[in-house]
């Protein structure tokens, strides 16, 4: 064979191998996570979600959850610059930014988790998204968590009991709660409680029942009082970096997309909506005084004139984002009630 000849089979080789690394090179996406193991998020909703996306993907996308040790207000700002790929936390942690998601969480219009998630993303699709309060950042999903309900270290036999109580709040419409409710707020992310209530700072904390389990609040409460529609809602955001999607191929693009969305916010409602059952489950192991409320309860009925008027709180508080708010409002609602059903 001439020394051409073998130039340019090896040329051919070399060529052909490399053809060969570039189809089977894959994109590995660093999701950042907050929550114990025993989270939803973290047992059942990345788990699926990673699934989802390495089978649409047909392996071209691998995603690799990580645990991240600092504050659950700076995963916006690691993922918008690239730290982490993917990761999710709670908007009003971040005050101001995210006034539009708040919409969930006006008390009295969530009964699930499931439910609140699906019709949250599809008010965002058709109302929200032109605002652009996410830009710098792909959004992937938004959900909510369960009712939020009270967990305290004292009996709550009327409202009365709560004023002048410290109570753990974690931002948003909550806060307003807590000033109608006469609590003194103590703010701090969600995964401070356990040490707030076991130190004595605070009394109690506004969070669903799920905590008592996940982040064992069981241990330290003596009362979870359960409103029928509990007393207000958390929004969550799950996002990506931007630059980080742009570069994926329009086929990767898609196929991200097509297990993100709603489907992914109708998974992360669901789980977070199932883990309140064994979130009183735990407590009633642990000998938590767990209390039903009904309907009819005066505790419900007094809630009831409390929080009037905070829906319109939330359509004047998002007046210069330059959306239909009343219509994104009622259009939210119609599709709580569907799915409600």
């Amino acid at each position: 064979m001439t020394n051409m000849k073998k130039s340019i089979l090896l040329g051919a080789c070399v060529g052909l191998l490399g053809l060969s690394s570039f189809a089977s090179a894959t994109t590995t996406l660093h999701v950042a996570t907050w929550l114990p193991p025993t989270s939803a998020q973290n047992a059942v909703v990345w788990p699926t979600w990673k699934k989802w996306v390495e089978n649409a993907t047909q392996g071209r996308v691998k995603v690799v959850i990580e645990n991240y040790t600092g504050a659950p207000k700076t995963i916006f700002d690691a993922v918008e610059d690239g730290v982490y790929d993917v990761g999710f936390t709670v908007n009003t942690y971040l005050p101001g930014r995210f006034k539009l998601t708040s919409v969930a969480e006006i008390p009295g219009e969530i009964t699930s988790a499931e439910a609140g998630s699906v019709a949250l993303w599809r008010t965002y699709d058709k109302y929200f998204k032109p605002a652009k309060e996410f830009q710098g950042l792909e959004l992937l999903a938004l959900f909510v968590h369960g009712p939020g309900q009270l967990q305290t270290a004292f009996p709550v036999n009327s409202l009365d009991d709560l004023k002048g109580k410290k109570m753990r709040v974690g931002g948003g419409l909550v806060n307003e709660l807590a000033a109608r409710l006469e609590v003194t707020p103590i703010s701090a992310p969600a995964p401070k409680s356990y040490e707030l209530m076991q130190q004595g700072v605070v009394d109690g904390t506004f969070l669903p029942a799920e905590q008592q389990m996940t982040l064992r609040l069981s241990e330290v409460s003596t009362d979870l009082t359960l409103f029928p529609k509990g007393l207000y809602t958390t929004a969550f955001s799950i996002v990506m970096n931007e630059d980080t999607f742009a570069d994926l191929s329009k086929k990767d693009r898609e196929a991200i997309m097509s297990v993100s969305g709603e489907k992914l916010s109708k998974l992360a409602g669901t789980a977070w909506g199932e883990a309140d059952k064994e979130g009183i489950q735990a407590a009633v192991k642990d000998g938590v005084n767990v209390v039903h409320l009904s309907k009819d309860d005066p505790r419900v009925t007094d809630l009831n004139k409390v929080v009037e008027g905070m829906d319109q709180m939330w359509i004047d508080s998002v007046a210069d984002r330059k959306i239909d708010a009343k219509a994104a409002l009622d259009y939210f609602r119609e599709n709580m009630n569907a799915l409600s059903q």
